[in-house]
């Protein structure tokens, strides 16, 4: 009789003969091949959106079935993809592979296309991606002033220009991080949207705190309890940067935003004009909703 062993069953296995625990062998991995990949709670299309993935991302793979996969984000988020939008990586590898200071750009345009030559005209773009996608330059002595060639996660090679990235990998200051908030105002709000194709707006706060090399939770009710954070206790103490949580309850919050000073906040909000927009706090909508005001530590 033949036995067959379930993948986490076989992962196991091996690590007990390797000498390690089970818990330290690392899920299998995977890299995002679509521009923007939406992650729902279950394994079906009909399933509801949870959250999004982007491309060139690296996700762990922790069950699967019926063509979908299972996946947790950077950020520990768990969502369904469907498999034809992945590639799986092999033990080893990485992507972007290398770590050389200058081989990694990142997208720095809301929305940047990418070609399958350096020419805007010839052929439509193979890609749109959006901001902060990941790229591994080629350095194969091709690049212009105008033009980068970059190789993508299923190993084709293609081109994008320099306007549209940033080498400059280095996490930003609070008010290069505002500034870049102001950039996404009118990106559409999208539920369960974490792109600058479309924001929730727990999505849009993560988005802009991650671009300050902080990786907090996605959701806002979470992110409100999150232990990076610290509680402001009264309004006039309010700093720019602060973190705003509204709701009916503290025990039920549905909404976030970033103040940005002078009784101003930030957001990505779901009604009237559904989009990346600034608001008075003093607004009697959301004035009587606010019950949390947050800071980094």
């Amino acid at each position: 009789m033949r036995f067959r062993f379930a993948p986490a069953l076989l992962l196991a296995c091996l690590a007990f003969i390797a000498g390690q625990p089970a818990w330290a062998v690392e899920p299998p991995a995977h890299v995002a091949l679509r521009p923007v990949i939406n992650m729902l709670s279950g394994p079906r299309e009909d399933a509801d959106v949870v959250s999004q993935t982007t491309y060139g991302a690296r996700l762990l793979e922790q069950d699967h079935k019926d063509g979908w996969v299972k996946v947790q984000t950077d950020d520990a988020y768990l969502g369904w993809v469907p498999q034809a939008t992945l590639r799986g990586l092999k033990d080893t590898e990485r992507y972007p592979a290398s770590t050389e200071p200058g081989r990694i750009v990142a997208v720095d345009a809301l929305a940047a296309n990418v070609y399958l030559e350096p020419d805007t005209t010839r052929h439509a773009p193979t890609l749109v991606l959006p901001y902060d996608v990941r790229l591994e330059r080629v350095n194969g002595g091709k690049d212009t002033p105008r033009w980068l060639e970059v190789r993508l996660p299923d190993d084709r090679r293609v081109w994008i220009q320099t306007g549209d990235v940033r080498t400059d990998l280095k996490p930003l200051s609070l008010e290069a991080s505002l500034d870049l908030a102001r950039r996404f105002l009118g990106v559409t709000y999208t539920w369960g949207g974490a792109s600058s194709f479309g924001f929730d707006c727990s999505g849009f706060t993560q988005t802009i705190l991650r671009s300050r090399g902080i990786i907090m939770p996605r959701d806002s009710r979470i992110q409100a309890a999150w232990s990076g954070l610290v509680p402001v206790a009264e309004r006039e103490l309010l700093q720019p940067g602060d973190l705003l949580f509204f709701g009916k309850e503290p025990a039920r919050i549905t909404h976030t935003g970033i103040y940005l000073g002078k009784g101003t906040f930030i957001h990505d909000a779901p009604q009237f004009h559904p989009r990346v927009q600034i608001t008075e706090l003093n607004d009697p909508s959301w004035s009587k909703l606010l019950v949390a005001m947050r800071r980094l530590k």
